[in-house]
């Protein structure tokens, strides 16, 4: 029987050779389905200017129903779906201009002169006080603790030892 192929985007399987696979690859079906596969993740302003290009499908405002499916070049929304998609587009522009006013610029060497005070104040707490640990209260007593949960002792970081 051979090996088969299976097209994820038609949902359709055949023999896996040169020549099917380009035939099918290459049909007009595959080409309607990968397009409607990839529509799925456009956003909705890039859905919105195509849609407002396009004119409405009489079959579709008739019937409900389009022949053409898809891949109608006419338009098979509503005003009000048309509408609703307006007001998708305008949340998401403001939610992306609120992100972009919330973040501040970005400035390395602001960041760098204050992760140097940082370590310089961390340096100079660490050597006049030892650093005290607390455990919760629902743990066992620190005698019955595996070694990897409990904190470490001051032997185990000699003074002055510089890391990174």
């Amino acid at each position: 029987m051979g090996r088969r192929y299976f097209c994820d985007y038609c949902d359709r399987s055949f023999q896996d050779n040169l020549h099917n696979r380009k035939k099918h690859l290459n049909g007009v079906q595959h080409q309607r389905s990968k397009k409607v596969w990839f529509d799925t993740f456009r956003d909705a302003s890039e859905i919105l200017a195509e849609e407002h290009t396009k004119k409405l499908c009489r079959r579709f405002i008739q019937c409900g129903q389009c022949d053409f499916g898809p891949g109608c070049r006419f338009s098979h929304l509503t005003v009000e779906e048309l509408e609703a998609l307006k007001g998708q587009v305008e949340a998401e522009r403001w939610a992306r201009e609120m992100h972009r006013r919330q973040l501040p610029p970005c400035n390395i060497e602001r960041w760098l002169e204050e992760r140097a005070k940082k370590r310089a104040c961390s340096k100079n707490d660490s050597i006049s006080q030892p650093p005290t640990y607390q455990l919760p209260p629902s743990w066992p007593p620190l005698c019955e603790l595996p070694p990897s949960l409990r904190p470490p002792s001051e032997w185990d970081e000699p003074p002055g030892l510089e890391w990174g």
